[in-house]
């Protein structure tokens, strides 16, 4: 009876891998929208674009040549946010004034790459198949395993992957330092503020622990001292495969989610069922499950309302550099952030009493799972052909 009232009324969700709690208001969906509406994304790129910056062969934005590459490209970005080397900064001495107490600053140097997916202009993570996106997977495999830390309890497992960089991607895969942390991630669409149609995503590394990935490890390494080395994903990830009710697709080693405290209206979380570190603790057949959940989460948003549905998309997983307990607690897992509400055309807002108070969400993570599972099966665009 408590979950069918759920659905009619407002209330709040905790977040134990954040520690934080979003309001849920599901009746707001019947209210008249007359606010901004999104342009429906366009299908109609080519296979190659000879403008493009990221195709095979073209030159990039400042000059050099990509290499007529097969599968997936890599390059450090032309206009990273944080780069290796830089004036330095000392930080002050902090001698109790109150400027070194409100006034903090500290600088952050790293390595920022690019990561080119297909070298087909018009193919998204949701056109290509679970096989096509291993290649992407064992691209992100290399790169991370390039920046562990050597004494990291990863660096041995690493080691036995057995996923050399290969071509285009050997000679930048040595950093200068060591970094504290990797985010890869993809920003799909327009709306989500991606400047090249082609489809990419990009690896950020720097020598700081990122505020996102930093709580959640938190919360983590919080979870395991007090359940007495129990994972928070992992029991998590148990119990909504034992419910189902937020369950949008799931194999042998992975399940993809509404999590029960999603922000966004089709927030997804795809989780590893059994404990799993980072990138380099999956096995050949567990990356090929990892790129079926990937395939089936994308090709479903793009069903849902028939168009290129945009996204924000991140992995979290063990920091390259951290202690023993931190890698420990660590559980791989990757977001999928995706703003349309109702339809192509209707996105969600993180505004006003968002912004200011706490997040807010018009469904509930339970329709909007039951959603996405109707959304299985080919994708759209490919019965238009």
């Amino acid at each position: 009876m408590s979950k069918e009232i759920l659905n009619d009324i407002s209330h709040r969700r905790y977040n134990p891998l954040r520690g934080s709690w979003v309001l849920v208001s599901p009746h707001r969906t019947n209210r008249p929208w007359q606010g901004q509406q999104e342009s429906p994304s366009k299908t109609t790129l080519s296979e190659y674009d000879e403008s493009c910056y990221l195709c095979p062969g073209n030159k990039r934005a400042q000059g050099e040549s990509n290499p007529e590459y097969g599968n997936t490209f890599v390059f450090v970005n032309d206009y990273s946010a944080v780069k290796e080397e830089q004036a330095e900064y000392k930080v002050p001495d902090q001698d109790g004034t109150l400027a070194t107490r409100l006034l903090r600053a500290e600088p952050v140097t790293g390595k920022c790459y690019v990561v080119t997916f297909s070298p087909s202009h018009n193919l998204t993570l949701a056109d290509l198949s679970p096989t096509q996106i291993i290649s992407v997977i064992e691209t992100w495999t290399s790169i991370y395993t390039a920046h562990l830390s050597p004494t990291s309890p990863l660096a041995k497992v690493a080691e036995a992957t057995k996923i050399p960089p290969s071509g285009a991607h050997s000679s930048i895969l040595s950093p200068k330092e060591q970094y504290r942390y990797m985010q890869i991630f993809e920003n799909k669409g327009a709306a989500m503020g991606c400047s090249n149609p082609h489809p990419h995503g990009q690896i950020w590394t720097t020598t700081g622990m990122p505020e996102e990935p930093g709580m959640e490890l938190e919360q983590l390494v919080k979870y395991r001292r007090e359940q007495g080395g129990a994972n928070l994903l992992e029991e998590y990830a148990t119990l909504e495969a034992t419910k189902q009710e937020r369950v949008v697709f799931e194999n042998k080693d992975f399940l993809a989610v509404c999590p029960w405290w999603a922000v966004w209206p089709f927030e997804v979380m795809v989780v590893s069922k059994v404990h799993k570190r980072a990138l380099v603790d999956l096995n050949a057949d567990e990356r090929l499950s990892l790129a079926e959940s990937i395939a089936e989460v994308t090709r479903r948003y793009d069903n849902l309302f028939q168009t290129q549905f945009p996204y924000s998309m991140g992995l979290h997983q063990a920091p390259l550099d951290g202690s023993k307990e931190e890698i420990e607690a660590s559980h791989f897992h990757i977001h999928f952030y995706p703003p349309l509400l109702r339809s192509a055309t209707v996105r969600k807002f993180l505004v006003g009493y968002e912004m200011l108070a706490e997040p807010q969400r018009d469904i509930t993570p339970e329709q909007a799972a039951a959603r996405l599972r109707d959304c299985g099966g080919e994708l759209y665009r490919k019965k238009l052909e």
